[in-house]
């Protein structure tokens, strides 16, 4: 998996749901009228309700709609002109599954389970369901209807139509038997406001939410006027504007408002949604989703910084190389070393020395790097920047020279201060990553996060998007940017950050962000 894949599924990674545990204990039928059999099991926390209803034939011919379970369930049959061979009388089986059932981890469940069973009958091959869901804070997020796959494991999407003014969803089906249920994707607006502004000038929009080349319609709720757009940015920024679903390049938004109006409320339909490089569609996997997430790292970990719980891990006590996630243990101990924060707009003098001892485990060209010359100065803050935003190699060797202590005690005190903070399987033999034989596990380096994340300037520097600085001497502007992609996604509040790699390590990524009050 690429890394950007990689970051893209990490971004989904922050929101686990906890399960219920059900237990079937008893079960009993009984027969009610209207052909409606309804049978009940469950326990004192969970029943499942089933009712199964005859139809005759004839009934397809003028269209049959089926409402079921407080009529938030419904089997909508078409007309059908031709009935010949049709199961002369129907037995419809349909059950609300109030059971423990997981489904996707990444995904809000909003309305029940049903599951719908027409057995081996000839009946229409095609009609639609409509579900109706509850959550009232889910009605301006993407929803669809999934099925669940026996043969995969997983659930699988159906193409559905929302219908947000009734809180209900519609979708096709050609399948005899299926479990279906309404989820919708956390923070991912189909309603809300969108504004406008002056860019490439067609029929365009920018959406934090739906990937570059999906096609969307975006409905103005004023006068139900609507204009099909393509995504081509990325927009609004959701911290700032919370409620902004969208927005529309001018030519786009003078189909369906003046611009004058400024900002409207409108309503998203997607049509067309852009697959990654991987298949996947906002982050489901063609093979569908399932209860935990489908991760090509070799370890991985999501931990509670609050009390320390686990909430999902991978090979979390395997050891391995951690990169450049050392420059973060390095930033860390030479801050400690120098509390005088006073320091960090002292000037210092680079020297060619500093990046040579990068060159023991690679290639000059190999080494990320400012390109500085003999004698260049810049500020110790500079230096810092650069080591976490650019994850520069020469940068950190040269704060641990200016760092008052030699680099053999300086090595010393980054292992000192990783067994201090419980991370027991962490060993460093140099400063930057470079080496393959820096080496921790994903538990240990959760605890590390949270250690170096107490210090405010290794919060503002590692979760910035990009720097820049003028070297003193000769006013060079040097400017950097930050590889983590996670940080261009403003609706996570992201306070820590890191990414890193190594051929032996493969591509690492730390990331610290605020998760409701967590």
């Amino acid at each position: 998996m690429k890394l950007k894949e990689q970051f893209k599924t990490w971004k989904q990674i922050i929101r686990k749901r906890g399960s219920t545990l059900a237990i079937v204990l008893v079960a009993l039928a009984f027969l009610i009228p209207n052909n409606i059999i309804l049978a009940l099991a469950g326990n004192n926390s969970s029943v499942n309700l089933e009712a199964n209803y005859l139809v005759n034939s004839s009934e397809f011919k003028f269209g049959k709609t089926i409402k079921a379970f407080d009529n938030n369930f419904r089997v909508i049959f078409p007309k059908t002109a031709d009935i010949t061979g049709l199961t002369e009388e129907a037995n419809i089986r349909l059950t609300q599954l109030n059971e423990d059932m997981a489904t996707p981890w990444n995904l809000n469940k909003i309305s029940q389970i049903y599951q719908f069973d027409f057995g081996a009958q000839n009946l229409p091959r095609t009609f639609n369901l409509e579900i109706s869901y509850q959550e009232k804070q889910a009605i301006h997020e993407y929803k669809q209807v999934f099925f669940y796959d026996r043969n995969s494991n997983s659930w699988k999407p159906l193409p559905t139509k929302d219908y947000q003014d009734k809180n209900y969803v519609a979708a096709k089906v050609t399948m005899p038997y299926a479990r279906v249920v309404v989820l919708s994707y956390p923070g991912v607006l189909v309603s809300g406001k969108a504004s406008w502004y002056a860019y490439k000038g067609g029929l365009f929009t920018a959406s934090p939410d739906f990937p570059k080349g999906s096609k969307l319609r975006v409905y103005n709720l004023a006068n139900n006027k609507f204009v099909d757009v393509v995504v081509n940015d990325y927009g609004p920024e959701r911290l700032k504007h919370p409620d902004r679903a969208v927005d529309l390049d001018k030519v786009a938004f003078k189909k369906i408002a003046s611009t004058g109006a400024g900002i409207i409320n409108i309503r998203v339909e997607p049509l067309e949604i852009k697959a990654d490089s991987s298949g996947r569609l906002m982050g489901i996997p063609a093979k569908g989703a399932t209860n935990n997430p489908a991760l090509s790292s070799r370890a991985a970990i999501v931990m509670r910084e609050s009390d320390q719980q686990i909430i999902f891990s991978k090979n979390s006590t395997t050891t391995l190389p951690l990169a450049s996630l050392s420059k973060m243990v390095a930033i860390k101990t030479f801050l400690d070393i120098n509390k005088n924060r006073t320091r960090l707009s002292e000037a210092v003098a680079y020297k060619l020395q500093d990046e040579k001892y990068n060159y023991k485990y690679c290639q000059p060209w190999e080494s990320p790097k400012i390109k500085m010359r003999e004698g260049d100065k810049l500020t110790i803050k500079d230096l810092i920047y650069s080591s976490l935003v650019g994850s520069t190699n020469n940068t950190v060797e040269t704060l641990v020279r200016v760092s008052g202590v030699s680099r053999t005690k300086f090595i010393s005190l980054m292992n000192a201060n990783a067994q201090a903070w419980g991370a027991k399987n962490t060993f460093f033999v140099e400063p930057t990553g470079l080496s393959p034989k820096n080496v921790s596990t994903v538990f240990d380096y959760a605890l590390i996060t949270k250690q170096v994340s107490q210090d405010a300037i290794i919060l503002t520097a590692s979760a910035a998007k990009k720097y820049s600085f003028k070297t003193i001497n000769d006013k060079k502007t040097h400017s950097i940017k930050n590889t983590n992609y996670l940080l261009d996604l403003s609706k996570y509040k992201i306070s820590t950050s890191k990414t890193g790699y190594l051929d032996e390590a493969g591509y690492c990524l730390m990331t610290r962000f605020q998760n409701g009050k967590d």
